[in-house]
C-alpha cells in the first residue's frame, strides 16, 4: 500500500515560491510580473520628467537638437542599467561607480558649456535616482522627481542669466583700469550690446591686442553657442 506524502503546508510554499519569483529556468527567472511592471512604471515616470525637464526648461533657451538627442537616450540607458543591476542584486556601490563614470563623461568633440554640463548631471541624477530606489515607495520617489521639476523651474523663471562674449581687442591704450569708463563705452557703441561689465585677459604687445570678456542684457532668452569660440582661420 502507497503512503500518501502529502504535505499542504510545503505544496503552499512551493505555490508561493512560484509566485514570488516567477518561471525559472536552469535557475534564472524566467518572468517575473512584479518586477516587469515596476519597471514599466518606473521606466515611464523616468522618461516623463527627463523629457519634461530637456523640452522645457532646456530647450526653449539653447535650441540644441543634439543636445536634447543626448540628454533624452542618457536618462534611458542609465536608468535601464542601474535598474537592472539593483534588480539583479549587484552592489549598490559598483552601480554607483559606473554613475560616477557616466557623470564624468566629457566628449571629445566639442567643450561642454556649463548649462549643458549641469542639466545632464541633472539627467544622470535624476535617472540614477529611479533606478537605483527599487526598495522606496513610489510616492517618495515621486515627490523627489517633482521637487527637482519645481527647482528647475524656479530658477530658470526668476534668475535672469547674463549672456558674455569674448573679444580680440585692437585699442590696447583703454584696457588700463583708468581708462575703463572710456573702454566700457567703446564697446557698448562698437556692438550695439547693453554691456554691464568688461574682464581684460591675455594681452599680446607684440600684436597690440588684447581678449576681453564682456557681459550684457540680452534681449532673448535664446543662449548664443558660439560666445566663447576664440580660435579663428
Amino acid at each position: 500500500m502507497i503512503q500518501s506524502t502529502y504535505d499542504p503546508q510545503l505544496v503552499a510554499e512551493h505555490a508561493q515560491a512560484l509566485a514570488e519569483n516567477g518561471l525559472s529556468f536552469m535557475g534564472t527567472s524566467v518572468f517575473n510580473s512584479t518586477m516587469l511592471l515596476s519597471l514599466l512604471l518606473r521606466f515611464a515616470a523616468n522618461f516623463l520628467v527627463c523629457w519634461l525637464i530637456t523640452r522645457f526648461f532646456y530647450y526653449p533657451k539653447s535650441k540644441r537638437k543634439d543636445y536634447y538627442f543626448t540628454f533624452i537616450l542618457f536618462s534611458v540607458t542609465i536608468f535601464i542599467l542601474l535598474f537592472l543591476l539593483q534588480s539583479l542584486s549587484m552592489s549598490v556601490g559598483f552601480a554607483l561607480g559606473l554613475f560616477c563614470i557616466f557623470g564624468m563623461i566629457k566628449y571629445r568633440t566639442e567643450s561642454i558649456q556649463i548649462r549643458e554640463m549641469t542639466y545632464l548631471f541633472v539627467i544622470i541624477g535624476i535617472s540614477a535616482i529611479n533606478g537605483l530606489s527599487v526598495d522606496v515607495d513610489y510616492i517618495t520617489v515621486l515627490v523627489a522627481n517633482i521637487l527637482v521639476l519645481l527647482i528647475i523651474w524656479f530658477l530658470e523663471r526668476n534668475i535672469k542669466q547674463t549672456a558674455s562674449k569674448i573679444i580680440l581687442y585692437e585699442r590696447i591704450a583703454l584696457i588700463v583700469p583708468e581708462k575703463y569708463d572710456e573702454l566700457l563705452a567703446d564697446l557698448k557703441e562698437r556692438t550695439g550690446l547693453n554691456i554691464i561689465k568688461v574682464e581684460v585677459g591675455h594681452i599680446d604687445f607684440l600684436r597690440d591686442v588684447a581678449f576681453v570678456k564682456i557681459y550684457y542684457q540680452s534681449d532673448s532668452d535664446e543662449i548664443n553657442t558660439i560666445d566663447h569660440i576664440t580660435r579663428f582661420f
